[in-house]
């Protein structure tokens, strides 16, 4: 099955928008491990069954993790950067 790219009308749709696998990846930067690895230490929102071969995301969710991560920019130490 392929997967639609997200369009602006989704993103702006009322009420609850579900987005899959590929989806996610295409709006979070980071590898589907990471995510998964994440999601175990409780540092992602956590995905859900929506059928028997497929796990899917809150989108509402997803973007309140983005705009946490914005708002604590600056805060913590950067990848690949060592404290002084």
């Amino acid at each position: 099955m392929t997967t639609r790219p997200l369009t602006t009308h989704d993103l702006l749709a009322p009420g609850r928008v579900l987005i899959l696998r590929p989806q996610l990846l295409q709006k979070v930067p980071l590898s589907a491990r990471t995510i998964y690895d994440m999601e175990q230490r409780g540092e992602f929102p956590k995905h859900f069954t929506i059928s028997p071969t497929k796990v899917a995301w809150d989108l509402a969710e997803v973007d309140a993790w983005i705009a946490e991560r914005k708002a604590s920019a600056g805060q913590g130490p950067r990848p690949g950067h060592k404290k002084p």
